[in-house]
């Protein structure tokens, strides 16, 4: 297992932004898995500020912790503590584990983070792409949380970042329909064989499926890139389900840019993504 790493990054380093404290490859469960880690960024002298539990994306197969770009100096600027997981992926584990993990992580977060100076009351949970799937499901299937003894009630808002699987048998009949239309042949291990092949599995993985009113779900700021078809309608699918059952929902579409430049770019200067994530949190935070 990796030895735990301090980083300390003064003023000096950081000119324009506070100083910081970086933990990395903390371990989430006693003699786990190699991507059973997580790291922290903490202000310097932070206390009982909330956190931000992000989780990476990659296509539930590849990515890492570590891609986070802007997004822990813009939140730590903001007075929140960063938490940025890894977990196993496909094929090495399934799906169900793969978001257990996830919840898991959660858990260390909410058992760990006050040492940091991070309130495990005040959560806001967010990912980009496979990690927009993992997020949206965390906060709205609360057996994940229930599981390691958490709840929905940590939660203060959840920020999915274009991601296309909210309703997994939507994309998967869109996806297939695209190809069978096109004489193309059919993707190998497409989302249907990620997420189980069953249409059951299919609609459990699906964060539509367990929307209800008065569960306790957080509100919910759901940005996707304007120009791209299925993460514009998985977006749109998601907030009108959100809305139906009375919860707070903000859909954004970004503009002039990409699936990774969307999630490259938040925390920048005058990036819109940003100024609306900055009104979501304004109106989060308790």
């Amino acid at each position: 297992m990796k030895p735990l790493v301090l980083i300390f990054l003064g003023l000096a380093l950081l000119p324009a932004a506070r100083a910081q404290q970086v933990q990395r490859d903390i371990p989430y469960l006693a003699n786990g898995h190699p991507r059973h880690v997580l790291d922290l960024y903490a202000p310097e002298g932070a206390r009982n500020l909330p956190v931000v539990f992000w989780i990476h994306g990659g296509g539930w197969q590849a990515g890492d912790k570590t891609d986070v770009k802007l997004k822990p100096q813009w939140f730590m600027d903001k007075g929140f503590v960063f938490v940025s997981t890894n977990y196993r992926l496909l094929p090495e584990v399934d799906m169900g584990t793969l978001t257990r993990d996830v919840a898991k992580a959660f858990h260390w977060v909410r058992q760990h983070v006050a040492e940091s100076g991070g309130d495990p009351g005040r959560i806001l949970v967010g990912g980009h792409s496979a990690g927009a799937q993992l997020a949206a499901l965390l906060c709205t299937d609360d057996r994940y949380l229930t599981e390691n003894g958490d709840s929905f009630k940590a939660l203060i808002g959840c920020v999915p970042v274009d991601g296309d699987t909210y309703d997994v048998p939507a994309i998967i009949e869109t996806a297939e329909t695209r190809l069978r239309v096109h004489h193309l042949p059919p993707r190998v291990n497409g989302h249907r064989e990620k997420f189980g092949v069953t249409p059951a599995n299919h609609l459990l993985f699906s964060s539509v499926t367990h929307v209800a009113k008065d569960k306790g779900i957080p509100p919910f700021l759901i940005l996707h890139v304007a120009a791209h078809p299925d993460t514009t309608a998985q977006a749109q699918r998601l907030g009108n389900v959100l809305k139906d059952a009375g919860i707070p929902v903000t859909v954004f579409g970004a503009k002039n840019t990409d699936h990774s430049g969307l999630n490259d770019h938040l925390g920048g200067a005058d990036d819109p993504a940003t100024e609306a994530l900055t009104r979501f949190v304004a109106v989060a935070l308790p």
